[in-house]
């Protein structure tokens, strides 16, 4: 459920780039996806499904690989997959669906509806909560004495009892940080200010009036037509994933859909079917911190640029899945990726391909909207390369040159497109992240500055 990387943290530096290449026609597109996906999937492995939508025409809707690995089932563009962290943006517009009619407001504390959830000193609001910006822990980190609790059916009461003593991470509206349970305490809101269950709140009033046909809230248990497999590879073989209860989830990632209802879900938003535009256009915010900095989320989705260009999007990760939807407005496209293999450890050559897959996707649709890189000498290059750490010392990547390129090296080699002599683009990984190499007087490399959520400084050290 959470982002991937850790080497960079909390608001996105935004970077404007004049458009140097139109976006491809439909068929370049077609072509160009076709041979990036076929040479990253087998018919007989677990796969992934992909939708682009270009200023309300689709562009590109296809399957590959195995929807069920044992039955030979091959996956088709309209299954149905768990889509964890996605999950949130429904149980977002339903605070601001309450918000609209009066029934709360977003500053309101956690409090008001929660009353023995402990203050812990600080006023917690339910915009805090909308935004990870509360400093509540997550309830997925927090350790369990029963060590195969995820297997278990539990209650809402039980995954807030797991973490409401738990000590503030830090003071509210003061940081970002990622957290289920925060969403977790919406859906509690939900059901006390609407004086339903929150998942037929969200059946009513969310779904079926953006008319979603294949979204679901369904246990394990129940019939799900078209409902796909999940898989993990840790051994160097594809196994069944492990059991996670789906209703571990909750409010935050519970949800089953496709890349279809995915996209209509977008539509229905910006048609106003849910909630007004100028509350849209909130959601659709970054949110500041106490001190002015900008975060890279608003409510209940992430906001930044990707590619060059604004990006408003979400991941979703739960056992055995993987989901993105990215939403570029200024050229009104749509693309929706489910792929059905996923593992905490993680690290095999899928792993590599699909995460890469998850940036390649989207700029393939779009074009290429950065200026042409710039030619640095191999020389030039070569005082880059090397090992670099934290300040911290608490994490340490690699820089290092193939032909004319560099390379940064974190587990996974991501190739570094040249916008300067000094400063690189990191291509292949969902999020826009930027390096820029610093010098002493004498000229000689330093260290590096990476920008991704803030503005981060790394000592080289070899």
């Amino acid at each position: 459920m959470k982002w991937m990387f850790t080497v960079l943290l909390s608001i996105v530096m935004l970077f404007a780039a004049e458009i140097m290449a139109q976006a491809p026609t439909d068929r370049a597109l077609s072509t160009s996806l076709d041979s990036l996906l076929n040479a990253n999937f087998k018919p007989a492995e677990p796969g992934m499904v992909v939708l682009a939508v270009r200023k309300g025409k689709v562009v590109y809707r296809k399957a590959f690989g195995s929807a069920n690995l044992e039955q030979g089932v091959p996956l088709k563009p309209d299954m149905i997959f768990r889509i964890g962290s996605i999950t949130k943006q429904f149980t977002a517009i339903a605070i601001l669906q309450l918000a609209e009619q009066g029934k709360l407001k977003l500053s309101d504390s956690v409090q008001q509806y929660v009353p023995d959830f402990p203050a812990k000193g600080h006023t917690i609001t339910i915009e805090h909560l909308l935004t990870h910006t509360s400093g509540i822990p997550d309830y997925m980190a927090i350790d369990h004495p029963d060590p195969y609790i995820e297997r278990h059916d539990v209650t809402l009461s039980f995954i807030i009892n797991h973490f409401k003593t738990a000590p503030l991470s830090f003071a509210p509206g003061t940081r970002f940080g990622y957290t289920n349970s925060g969403y977790t305490l919406l859906g509690y809101i939900i059901e006390k200010v609407s004086g339903q269950k929150y998942h037929d709140y969200i059946q009513k009033e969310v779904l079926d009036k953006a008319g979603l046909k294949h979204t679901f809230y369904a246990n394990e248990m129940t019939i799900v037509p078209g409902r796909v497999n999940g898989y993990t590879r840790d051994k160097g073989f594809y196994q069944n994933t492990y059991y996670q209860t789906l209703s571990l989830g909750y409010a935050c990632g519970d949800l089953l859909s496709n890349v279809d209802d995915l996209y209509a879900w977008n539509q229905a938003l910006l048609a106003g079917k849910l909630v007004k535009k100028e509350t849209l256009e909130k959601a659709f915010t970054a949110y500041k911190l106490q001190n002015g900095t900008v975060t890279n989320y608003g409510y209940g989705w992430n906001v930044g640029n990707m590619h060059g260009t604004l990006c408003i999007k979400h991941e979703g990760q739960v056992s055995g899945f993987i989901s993105l939807e990215s939403y570029f407005p200024k050229e009104d496209v749509f693309v929706a990726m489910l792929t059905n293999v996923k593992s905490g450890e993680d690290r095999t050559d899928f792993s590599d391909k699909r995460f890469r897959l998850f940036s390649q996707v989207p700029r393939t649709v779009l074009g290429n909207l950065f200026p042409k890189a710039v030619a640095v000498p191999d020389a030039v290059l070569d005082t880059y390369t090397g090992k670099y750490q934290t300040v911290s010392g608490k994490k340490t990547i690699a820089i290092k040159r193939k032909g004319h390129t560099l390379y940064m090296v974190d587990g996974m080699e991501f190739g570094m497109y040249a916008l300067s002599e000094r400063r690189f683009y990191v291509m292949d990984v969902p999020a826009e992240i930027f390096v820029e190499f610093i010098s002493d007087s004498a000229g000689k490399v330093t260290g590096l500055i990476v920008e991704q959520n803030g503005r981060y400084e790394w000592k080289k050290i070899e």
